[in-house]
């Protein structure tokens, strides 16, 4: 998406100097670039009569090859055999399709055990989890040792030892203190710890994914990676154990797409983030279309769920037995409800109306 100089002058557009400034491939550049793109994909879909997962599932392999741009990764994944991939994608496809349709896709919560929840509320919220038939859980941790330690006691004494437990630091340590840090709480045996370090810091994962596989312990980021190639660099130094994609932050369901394919060449589980600001309703399609389509496992494969803000969306995702069903109605799943629109609209919407008055007051 790259424009000219400006029409007469040889100078280069706003847009160029944009690109520079705060891009290019990452920052708000990007991000607008997604939610433009998103919205496109989402028309296409409506277009169609069919749901997202089933537009790209349906998708003639050259048709959707087209729709990514492999310029920057080729040393890794080329055209052609992104081409084999999803040639071989083929057998199986319709009874896989007929699996997720059946059974869903497995999810995880992470809306038991955040930072800062009393236990009386982590052991209500893990009883109540239990009981939805629940059997993957993350818990956050970072803050304090003692207190992980305490928690996570407290977590994997309720759920048991049979079901899956993960970590996520939400980036707060240095290389060497997630390596201590980890080894601490490994009794506990989580199958992952979750952006344990800076998210730009490729070698770091690298050297933490080395250092915790002998505990069992893999490395699990992706929801701050900027582009494909911070991905395809993750891959190339081994510095992942599961990559997660995020619907929003990378530039749409195109890019999105390559790094599918990439994780599928690397075999290497795709696990998304998602969260409840509509990120759920909208990589359960991403998902759903690389079970079928690309990756053909669930092996170590699961999509994260937060029970939060669904009340917003028209289409809001469905959970089952602890799974997302795929969505029926035709489009993306992004689209918001009128009434939620006007409410938070800025700066004469209901919400910011009463936050702005409380400011002044």
């Amino acid at each position: 998406m790259r424009k000219t100089g400006s029409r007469g002058t040889g100078l280069p557009s706003l847009w160029e100097k944009a690109q520079k400034w705060i891009g290019p491939e990452k920052g708000v550049v990007h991000l607008a670039t997604a939610a433009v793109l998103n919205a496109v994909w989402d028309l296409w879909a409506k277009q169609e009569g069919k749901p997202l997962w089933k537009l790209l599932v349906d998708m003639d392999p050259r048709t959707l090859l087209s729709c990514i741009d492999f310029r920057y990764i080729t040393d890794v994944l080329t055209e052609e055999e992104a081409y084999e991939i999803l040639q071989k994608g083929q057998v199986g496809k319709k009874e896989r399709e007929g699996q997720m349709l059946m059974h869903g896709y497995p999810a995880y919560t992470t809306s038991c055990a955040w930072l800062g929840y009393s236990d009386d509320t982590l052991k209500q919220l893990c009883t109540e989890a239990l009981k939805d038939g629940w059997t993957r859980f993350k818990v956050k941790v970072g803050a304090d040792l003692q207190d992980d330690i305490r928690r996570c006691r407290l977590i994997r004494n309720m759920i048991g030892p049979e079901k899956t437990l993960m970590m996520d630091a939400n980036q707060r340590w240095d290389v060497p203190e997630a390596i201590e840090w980890m080894s601490k709480l490994a009794e506990f045996k989580p199958l992952w710890i979750e952006e344990p370090t800076s998210p730009d810091d490729i070698l770091g994962h690298a050297a933490i994914s080395k250092a915790l596989a002998p505990l069992g312990i893999g490395v699990a980021t992706g929801e701050q990676c900027h582009n494909r190639v911070i991905f395809k660099q993750l891959l190339q130094a081994k510095a992942l154990q599961f990559l997660q994609i995020d619907s929003c932050r990378l530039g749409s369901v195109n890019e999105n797409l390559s790094v599918l394919l990439m994780a599928k060449k690397f075999e290497i589980p795709v696990c998304p983030h998602a969260g409840g600001v509509g990120l759920c309703e909208l990589v359960q399609h991403l998902i759903i279309f690389d079970f079928i389509s690309v990756s053909a496992s669930l092996k170590n494969r699961m999509c994260e769920y937060v029970d939060h803000l669904h009340e917003h969306f028209r289409y809001p995702v469905i959970i089952k037995k602890a799974s997302y069903m795929p969505p029926k109605d035709a489009g993306y799943s992004t689209e918001m409800k009128e009434e939620s629109i006007k409410k938070h609209q800025y700066p004469d919407g209901e919400v910011w109306k009463k936050l702005l008055a409380a400011q002044e007051n």
